[in-house]
């Protein structure tokens, strides 16, 4: 049974038929999915100035054809994902476009820069929503990088609650932020026309500024489109919507783009008019805020609201994290426990990979918005390249019915990204050098655990010349989880160690409970099989049910009760790692019963 500080952290355990009340609308999924995208407008303007600064104040009027040329990418990159979302509807996103239409190993490149990108994303915001606190309260300057890590346990145990329960919890700082974005905006916009409060002379659009180069402007372009971090993450999430999935993704990827559209221009623009530069303790988004409104309660009321969606943004990762790393792993790239729902219908495994991941980030760079966002950008870029030519490729391939329109934007979207790309290594190699080596690593470890489940399959399989020993004997519980070499073993020895032998079998699902039955029966018709059916995705639980029982019957017998569990052991103590340990926890738990007989069959993988 769950510990009473589980049930309060997470929530009680829900059934698998619960599934289905799990998935979202398009306003909720909007909370949830493009946290991320639309707070990144509170640091992306942000980013521009910081290199156009370089040169000088005078510099700063490039920040506003800077923001027309990321607007344009923005759209080509929305239509992009937009019609990824119709031709995957069962999400994937850059990962599946690219390993289809590119081939597999640009898949895992796409895959491998997005799994570091979403620990990335939740290191950079939590770190952006803990800078937005400390300029508010700048006493908590010097606990930075604790402050960060507290968010991201918090952020972590929202998610582990579950996707609706996330969403219900995240809708109203979302929406309390887009709301306090458009009344800054507005204002901001109005009082300019009227000509209050310009407190600082800005360079009018078009002087020459010594200084300013094409690699400049390039940097401050490429680093600007931090903003459009994120607006993959509605593709590869496409089945956490309600039917019609890839209508309802659809629409919630326009109206997210269009609001980060408004906010990314609107928040240049005023930037611009007030004379607004980067300072160490204070963002440029609290700078536009005090020009605005001063230090009153809708001043810190921007702030409370910014501090929370970034923060809260990490939840784009949270969603699409557990759902990639979903993907990778049924493919067998990554390890089967990230297939595996937890008791909350959310996959568990994958949320917390991830919040360790994001920790160790924040430690590594103390928390540093501007060390962060140049990796970034670099692993957001990589998979809107790849999936702009997957799709590129798509298209020339299949030729449906007004095709070239869709080609164009995927043609404008795969060059600007590549563009992006480039200028990133170029002008930012001190800074994203990590990347050279940790995306080859990736690309290692994933085709090593193909490489072992491959190499496992064969020795699994049961055929006409199977390696088992001949046993004779006694009688036993024997756990079964599928008629493998390893059950087949561990069953000659059941049947050599007694008269009875009792196969049993925990299900997830009905339907394949009921073909694992037929399966067995056909292929073992001599030894009784129970199918317990586990409705909240516990094994250990309906089977020391059914040990209880078994044990009762086994006392007014007066006979001993064994159990025996089968398990494979890998050749390598690092590949334990790539399967459920299941076997350790029966085996715990048994420990502890009194009166049985636990028995453990091993069998030994030659690779």
């Amino acid at each position: 049974m769950p510990s009473p500080l589980k049930r309060i952290l997470i929530g009680r355990p829900l059934k698998s038929s619960e599934a289905g009340e799990q998935k979202l609308g398009k306003l909720k999924a909007l909370a949830v999915l493009s946290s991320d995208a639309l707070s990144s407008v509170a640091y992306g303007t942000e980013q521009i100035l910081l290199v156009l600064i370089t040169v000088g104040a005078a510099a700063m009027w490039y920040s506003l054809p800077i923001a027309i040329c990321v607007l344009v990418l923005l759209f080509a990159l929305s239509l992009s994902y937009r019609q990824i979302i119709y031709a995957y509807p069962h999400g994937g996103g850059a990962y599946v476009v690219s390993r289809e239409n590119i081939g597999k190993n640009a898949g895992l490149l796409a895959g491998g820069s997005l799994l570091v990108d979403y620990m990335l994303t939740v290191a950079v915001s939590v770190s952006s929503g803990t800078d937005a606190i400390v300029a508010a309260i700048p006493s908590l300057y010097q606990f930075t990088v604790p402050l960060a890590i507290i968010l991201v346990i918090v952020v972590t145990v929202i998610n582990l609650r579950g996707v609706t329960e996330s969403a219900t919890i995240l809708a109203i700082p979302v929406y309390l932020f887009v709301f306090s974005m458009i009344v800054m905006i507005i204002t901001g916009l109005i009082k300019l026309a009227l000509g209050q409060d310009v407190t600082h002379e800005t360079a009018s659009v078009g002087t020459h500024v010594s200084g300013v180069t094409l690699i400049l402007l390039l940097r401050a372009f490429a680093s600007g489109s931090a903003s459009l971090t994120g607006i993959e993450a509605i593709s590869n999430a496409v089945p956490l919507f309600k039917d019609p999935k890839a209508k309802n993704a659809s629409r919630t990827l326009i109206l997210m783009a269009s609001i980060l559209g408004f906010f990314f221009v609107g928040i240049t623009l005023l930037a611009y008019f007030y004379g607004v530069v980067p300072e160490l303790k204070s963002t440029v988004l609290s700078q536009i805020a005090e020009n605005i409104f001063g230090r009153n309660f809708f001043y810190y009321f921007i702030q409370a609201t910014t501090a929370l969606i970034l923060v809260l943004a990490a939840n784009t990762g949270f969603s699409a994290f557990p759902l990639l790393a979903f993907n990778l792993s049924k493919d067998k790239f990554m390890p089967r426990m990230y297939l595996d729902r937890g008791d909350r219908l959310g996959y568990s495994n994958g949320i917390i990979t991830l919040a360790l991941g994001s920790i160790l980030l924040i430690i590594l760079f103390q928390g540093k918005t501007e060390s962060l966002i140049p990796l970034y950008s670099v692993g957001v870029f990589i998979p809107f390249t790849l999936s702009q030519t997957g799709m590129i490729i798509k298209w020339l391939k299949e030729k449906p019915k007004g095709y070239k329109s869709k080609l164009s934007a995927n043609l404008l979207g795969a060059f600007i990204s590549f563009t992006v790309l480039i200028v990133l290594f170029i002008t930012r190699m001190s800074e994203v050098w990590p990347v050279f080596i940790l995306m080859p690593t990736m690309l290692y470890v994933f085709h090593r655990t193909r490489t072992h489940y491959a190499k496992l399959a064969p020795q699994l399989r049961i055929d006409e010349q199977m390696d088992l020993p001949a046993f004779e004997g006694n009688a036993v519980v024997i756990c079964v989880s599928d008629t493998t070499k390893v059950v087949e073993g561990a069953l000659r020895y059941a049947k050599s160690i007694g008269d009875t032998v009792i196969a049993v079998h925990v299900s997830l699902d009905r339907q394949e409970g009921k073909e694992f039955v037929e399966r067995w029966n056909r292929i073992h018709p001599e030894v009784r099989i129970v199918d317990l059916y586990s409705t909240y995705r516990s094994i250990t639980e309906p089977l020391m049910k059914f040990i209880d029982t078994a044990q009762q019957k086994a006392n007014q017998d007066k006979y001993s009760l064994t159990v025996l569990i089968p398990q494979f052991i890998p050749k390598k103590g690092w590949q334990n790692v790539l399967h459920n340990q299941t076997s350790l926890l029966i085996r715990t738990k048994l420990l502890f019963k009194k009166d049985v007989v636990v028995s453990t069959y091993p069998y030994h993988l030659k690779e």
